[in-house]
């Protein structure tokens, strides 16, 4: 039995490429430092910077609004000037906003500097799919962006439970700590992943029409719409969840912070296996069907019972699978459309889709819970899913797939 398991987790990471594996290093290095988003509902109601959950949704959206900009002119840079550099460009610019951003008190000035700092730190994410995509085989393109994506939760792991520790300490530490891995990434992806140490694989196109636009692909339009939608309903994860936990259920930083580290060490543990034995067997919108119900009915789990700690983290278990299910496959299915002068346009789209949940998402929810309660918005968020779900499987009917 242990003999099978080990072979399944060897398998399921073999025949990877040392690049994919070096970005991903670089990945979870920058990652371990995301300590300020899963706490910055949190950190601006405090009693220290004394704003309201509205102000804080309010700040959240911005982030959401400066990632829409960096995801369009990172998408744009990326084909012009190449991955390798607005990687760098990006990263950096992002670390040094970071701290900028942590000695910030005025309303004004960190709503100014929250923005800035999305649209750089979001102008990075076309050129990392874009990288994935350069450094991977058709074959192992899901489990690249599986183990992409276990470096990004590993670190999302550490980060908020470490995250967590230095809270409870002081805030201000967060924006250091986040800033600092920004600039460690820097350093790794310059050494490790300068392009004159690659050599990239053959790949073959798997697009009919490799001048077909992005932004005329009504496919990939619908596809991108419903993708807002989920986006929305997941990134309550990461903001208004959080403050429910503190405001409404009363659980303390630490415990917030490991529920956040459960959804990484279930991503660290399962996906890649998962991924490994389901790519390739349905299309991708199955998976992605599935894994929005199982969304949608972890918000309806905080509404069905009574929330304690056990239930709390039950309840993460559910979202996480669900996430599992729709992640990998969502970046499957955005690079499959794809050909090698437009990735830049066709991630840069996914990007501003994911960045507009991010706008829309944590603000309107945020809003909801002021002036109706917590209570409605888990309704909503759960509705909201099923309704997404019927979406992606019309999507499927409709591609005959």
């Amino acid at each position: 039995m242990i003999s099978k398991t080990l072979s399944l987790y060897r398998n399921a990471y073999s025949g990877l490429s040392p690049s994919t594996w070096w970005l991903s290093f670089v990945m979870l290095v920058n990652r371990s430092g995301t300590m300020v988003l899963p706490f910055m509902t949190i950190y601006l109601t405090s009693p220290k910077m004394g704003y309201s959950i509205g102000q804080a949704g309010f700040v959240m959206a911005l982030f959401g609004l400066g990632a829409v900009t960096g995801g369009f002119l990172g998408g744009k840079l990326t084909d012009r000037i190449g991955f390798h550099k607005v990687q760098l460009i990006t990263l950096g610019g992002g670390g040094i906003m970071f701290m900028i951003l942590g000695q910030m008190r005025s309303y004004p000035l960190i709503c100014l500097c929250t923005f800035l700092l999305s649209l750089v730190n979001d102008a990075f994410r076309p050129a990392n799919s874009t990288a994935i995509v350069a450094y991977s085989k058709e074959e192992t393109r899901t489990r690249s962006y599986a183990l992409n994506r276990l470096a990004i939760n590993l670190g999302w792991a550490v980060g908020s439970a470490v995250g967590g520790l230095l809270a409870a300490i002081n805030y201000e530490l967060l924006f250091w700590v986040d800033g600092a891995t920004n600039l460690t990434a820097v350093l790794l992806l310059w050494y490790f992943l300068h392009p004159s140490k690659q050599v990239r694989p053959v790949k073959k196109q798997v697009v009919t029409d490799p001048s077909h636009s992005a932004y005329r692909d009504k496919i990939y339009l619908w596809f991108i719409l419903l993708t807002i939608l989920f986006a929305s309903c997941f990134f309550q994860l990461f903001t208004n969840l959080s403050a429910y936990y503190k405001i409404e259920l009363h659980f303390n930083e630490r415990f917030i912070g490991l529920i956040g580290a459960l959804n990484g060490i279930m991503i660290t543990i399962i996906e890649m296996v998962l991924i490994f034995k389901l790519e390739g067997r349905r299309s991708n919108l199955f998976y992605i069907v599935r894994g929005t119900l199982l969304v949608g009915t972890a918000y309806f789990m905080l509404n069905i019972f009574h929330i304690n700690h056990l239930l709390a983290m039950l309840m993460m278990v559910v979202m996480t699978m669900g996430e599992i299910l729709v992640l990998p496959f969502m970046n499957t299915f955005w690079t499959a459309r794809s050909a090698d002068h437009n990735r830049g346009q066709y991630a840069g789209l996914y990007t501003i889709a994911w960045s507009i949940a991010q706008t829309t998402g944590p603000f309107l929810g945020a809003q909801i819970a002021e002036h109706a309660g917590f209570n409605v918005l888990w309704w909503v968020l759960g509705g909201t899913s099923f309704v997404t779900a019927i979406g992606f499987l019309w999507l499927k009917k409709y591609m005959g797939v």
